[in-house]
């Protein structure tokens, strides 16, 4: 069975990269980029089975990053990563194809969960 591919997307680059370290550690294809508009680059030329996006970051936004994913990839699960608790954005994610989030710092255990429960969904729909 091959990896499950998961982009973070997040400005807090030591943060970010650490995480992928953790994933990369328990058997994850994952990969870290510090802003959205690398991101995209990245899902059109591989794209991912997850990502972890951030809501705030300079540039392009999480939820437009969001928005413009689901425009060029459906497909793609899509979990939010926040640090505060806005419930308003949180909805409108929702709303735009990301159900699911998980609040920073994010809870290794918690995470591969949802990724793994994502990662389900995804395969379902293909």
């Amino acid at each position: 069975m091959p990896k499950t591919k998961v982009l973070l997307v997040d400005d807090e680059v030591e943060f970010a990269s650490a995480l992928a370290e953790r994933l990369r550690l328990r058997g994850y294809d994952a990969k870290a980029v510090s802003r959205a508009e690398k991101a995209l680059t990245v899902i059109q030329n591989n794209p991912p089975d997850v990502i972890l996006l951030d809501f705030r970051m300079p540039g392009m936004d999480g939820l437009e990053a969001l928005k413009k994913i689901k425009e060029i990839a459906p497909s793609i699960e899509i979990i939010m990563l926040t640090g505060l608790e806005d419930s308003q954005s949180i909805e409108e994610a929702k709303k735009s194809g990301a159900p699911e989030y998980i609040m920073k710092p994010a809870d290794i255990y918690d995470l591969i969960e949802k990724i793994d429960q994502a990662k389900k969904r995804s395969s379902e729909r293909k």
